[in-house]
């Protein structure tokens, strides 16, 4: 799993990191502008948010998140224990929030929590796109209630298109995404699994939909 940390105190930032290591890989931010490019650009199964940050503090983070209808849990991390600012918070779309200082135990527990909530907010645990099914629980794909023959990170490749449909996703976000940074092979490998997957949407007529973007990466056009 993913997540995204926007604090500007790097000091905490690192730690946050370190206390979440052992289940999620962490992308860091340190202002909440370039923090919300990175939650609209990529996927993150949670974003850790600071409320006290320059340019952008994190309740417009968040505002901005939710009207642009990204929908990723975010645990509100912050020194702020005002009652007032944790109602806001939570009124505003966050699914958390925990008071500084922290333990680092607590929390991951919240994290892992919360991402357990979200996933259960899908009906069977599915996604959609038009007559293509994912199940993620039993990782089967499906058109009309056919089975598509995906091999391992094929299918973790078309949920984040799925996820992601009508938006340009580069050959790095997929890598980052699907392989991780400390992968040993190369970014030629996207290609080669988009390969594999248009092949085997084109006997249900899907390979329409699958766009190469010639240079960047690849989408899925509705």
């Amino acid at each position: 799993m993913k997540a995204l940390i926007i604090e500007d105190d790097k000091r905490i930032a690192y730690a946050i990191s370190e206390c979440v290591k052992d289940i999620f890989e962490t992308d860091l931010s340190f202002n909440g502008k370039d923090g919300l490019e990175m939650a609209e650009q990529s996927i993150y199964d949670v974003i850790i948010l600071d409320l006290m940050m320059p340019i952008m503090d994190g309740f417009q983070v968040l505002e901005s998140l939710r009207k642009k209808e990204i929908e990723t849990p975010v645990l509100i991390l912050t020194a702020r224990d005002a009652t007032a600012d944790v109602v806001k918070g939570l009124r505003i779309g966050a699914d958390d929030y925990l008071i500084k200082p922290f333990k680092g135990e607590e929390l991951l527990a919240r994290c892992e929590a919360i991402v357990r909530r979200s996933l259960g907010g899908y009906k069977e645990k599915t996604i959609r796109f038009k007559d293509l099914k994912l199940n993620l629980q039993t990782r089967q794909a499906y058109v009309k209630e056919k089975t598509i023959n995906l091999q391992g990170k094929q299918f973790d490749m078309l949920e984040y298109l799925i996820i992601s449909k009508n938006s340009i996703l580069t050959r790095n976000q997929i890598f980052n995404k699907i392989w991780g940074f400390n992968s040993f092979t190369t970014t030629n490998v996207v290609d080669v699994y988009a390969s594999g997957i248009r092949k085997e949407l084109k006997k249900y007529g899907y390979d329409t939909y699958f766009k190469t973007i010639r240079g960047i990466g690849y989408m899925l056009q509705d």
